[in-house]
Parts: C-alpha cells; structure tokens; sequence
C-alpha cells in the first residue's frame, strides 16, 4: 500500500507543469539560503556575544583582582599604621631608656669620681701618717700639694712658741731662704692663724703672692692654730678648685700638724719602743 501512495506522489509530481517545478526548487533553495544566512548571522552573533562575554569575564577577573588588591593595600595600610605606632612607642621607649642610661652613665661616673676622690684622701692621709720622719712627712705634704692640689707656688709655716712669728719651713716656687715669717694677725696668712679659718679665694686665677696667696689654710691642733699653709698659684692647667681641693685643703688643716708632732716626737726617741714609754700610763688609771 505504502508503494502505491509513492507512485501515485510521483505521478503527480510528474503531472505539475515545469514552470511549477522550477519555481518549487527556487523557492526551496532561497528558503535554505535564507536559513544558511539566518544561521551564519546567528553564529556570528553568538560568536559576538561569546567574545563579549569573554570580555565581561576579563573584566570580573580584573575587577576582582583589583578589589582584591584594594583589601591588600587595606591591611597593607593598617599594618603600616599599626607599625608606624609600635615604631613610635619604641622610639620614646628608646628615649626613656637612653634618657636612664645617661642617668645611670652620669650616676656612675659620680660615684667613679667620689670613689677617685676618696682614694687620693685615703692615700694623702696615709702617706701623711705612714712615716715618723719629719723630712718624710714634709715631703708627702710638698706631693700632696703639686700632685693632687697642684699648686705652683706655696710656702709651710710653723708658729713659734712664744707664738710671735711663723717661721717656713718649706716651700716650693720661691726659695726658702727668700720666704720672710710670718706675724700672726698681719696680712692674709696672719689673718688665718689668729683666727685659724682658711681662705680661699673663688677661682685658682689669676694667681697671688705668699703675701696674699690664693689659698690659706690654717694647721689644727685641737682647734688651735700651729702653723699654715700658703699657696700662691697653682699650676696653669688648674682653672678652678674641685671638691676634692677642698677635702684635700680640710685633710691638710686637720692632719699635717698631728703628723709633724708625731714625727717629731718619735724622731726624740732612740727607737719605737722608748716612743711608747709612758703611754701606759696615760691609759690606766690614776692610782692614789
């Protein structure tokens, strides 16, 4: 049945007129062309929308990028701050710290300066006291004087008994023999063994003379004056007196005069035993 209706299809196809026939297959392949065409212009359309996508997808991938990079530079930022504050707290930190160190620093070259001045005290008194010769005793007063004093020029005088003069009894700077004595209550140095205060003037310059010295000290017995010291320039390096000149001016008007008494009693004594002779007694008591 089904080959009857394809004969009875091609025999009417066969009975259309030509013009029919030609008309038909025009139709046909203007209608595939058109087709061809709509579907060339859609491919090309998709092909459009294909590399506008790709675009759009370029686009996101950059834009995420830079939203990305924008909260990188966002931490990047705080981190910056966070290490710009912790680098100001370390830096006043520093400044405290070194402000404490340079305490400390000027702390210890205080104490440095005192234990110095405290050793050469030490060692003027000992050296004052570790010999009971006079000449001794008079040589550790002239190294005490130009070493740790540093004076130039200066002169040492004992008072007599009768307490009329005070004859030098050594000097540096000037000769002995040039040294005229002193009468007490006349002039500076005259001043000081009346009343047996030292003067010293402000500064070690300009210098004076042994008639009217830079610095006068009184020698103490018992808050008596016996004798003085007179420094009449000091060495030019020395602009001004230190704490220690003072202390050293103290152990000098305090010291010298008990170790020229010791020295000069023992150098009475055949030896340091009969120097001793009698001390017991001053110790014990008085027996009736």
């Amino acid at each position: 049945m089904a080959e009857r209706e394809q004969d009875e299809r091609a025999k009417r196809t066969s009975e259309l007129p030509v013009d029919l026939r030609r008309e038909r297959e025009t139709f046909v392949r203007q209608f595939i062309k058109r087709g061809i065409e709509v579907t060339e212009s859609l491919l090309e359309e998709n092909k459009s929308l294909q590399a506008q996508i790709a675009r759009l997808e370029e686009q996101v991938t950059r834009l995420r990028s830079q939203v990305a990079s924008d909260d990188a530079i966002r931490d990047l930022i705080r981190k910056i701050e966070a290490l710009e504050s912790e680098r100001e707290n370390l830096l006043e930190r520093s400044t405290e710290l070194e402000a404490v160190s340079q305490e400390t620093a000027d702390h210890t070259q205080e104490v440095e300066r005192e234990l110095h001045d405290l050793a050469n005290l030490y060692i003027a008194s000992s050296h004052l006291h570790s010999t009971l010769s006079v000449k001794g005793v008079l040589q550790h007063l002239h190294e005490l004087l130009q070493q740790l004093v540093g004076a130039e020029t200066y002169a040492i005088y004992l008072l007599s008994q009768d307490r009329t003069k005070a004859h030098p009894i050594g000097s540096d700077g000037v000769d002995l023999d040039a040294v005229p004595p002193i009468v007490p209550g006349e002039g500076l140095v005259g001043e000081v063994l009346m009343t047996g205060v030292a003067r010293i003037s402000a500064a070690p310059q300009p210098a004076g003379t042994l008639d009217a010295p830079i610095a006068a000290l009184p020698l103490m017995l018992r808050d008596q004056p016996v004798g003085a010291i007179a420094i009449a320039s000091v060495f030019e390096q020395k602009s001004q007196w230190q704490a220690l000149d003072h202390e050293l001016f103290s152990l000098l008007t305090s010291h010298a005069a008990t170790a020229l008494i010791a020295a000069n009693l023992y150098a009475s004594a055949p030896g340091p035993l009969p120097a001793l002779d009698g001390l017991r007694d001053h110790l014990l008591p008085t027996q009736n």
